[in-house]
């Protein structure tokens, strides 16, 4: 079996809906974060790691808008805004700090102009957890993340005004 990862909110490929759009800024959304599933990970997964990252973001570093470790091996599924603090997080599961400052989900908030790839990500870990807190940074995380990554699965929706 494959590893791959599903949404009941996003479909791959498709523009990201108004509800995983950032509430203020100039936008109107739902700063929710989307349902994610995922299958088919690979042998000795330990724990999964769940990122939102855009890639596109004007900063030369890109974007992170969720990020969030510790997350048991037997969870296969988040509801719609469990990142956004409306339950379904696993037990021990860690936000850490978005590039928003805050640890929890941000939605898609792009200045005007081009379309914004928001790349949803299970990583499949060796460990259980990674040893960061809802302080940790992207780039700290990102690190830990690839010392420990087994697999990868992702989703891809745009958006921009």
């Amino acid at each position: 079996m494959t590893f791959r990862v599903w949404s009941n909110d996003l479909v791959d490929g498709g523009t990201l809906p108004q509800a995983q759009v950032f509430d203020g800024m100039g936008y109107i959304g739902g700063n929710l974060s989307p349902h994610l599933a995922w299958e088919g990970e690979p042998e000795g997964t330990a724990g999964f790691v769940v990122t939102c990252y855009d890639p596109d973001a004007p900063t030369g570093s890109g974007w992170w808008h969720w990020i969030v470790s510790g997350i048991p091996a037997f969870v296969h599924e988040l509801p719609t805004g469990a990142g956004s603090g409306r339950g379904g997080l696993p037990s021990g599961a860690v936000q850490s700090r978005t590039d928003f400052g805050f640890s929890h989900f941000g939605g898609a908030a792009p200045p005007p102009g081009e379309l914004h790839r928001y790349i949803f990500t299970v990583h499949a870990v060796s460990v259980a957890e990674l040893g960061v807190n809802s302080d940790a940074s992207g780039a700290l995380v990102g690190f830990m993340t690839n010392a420990h990554r087994l697999g990868r699965a992702s989703l891809t929706a745009t958006f921009g005004v």
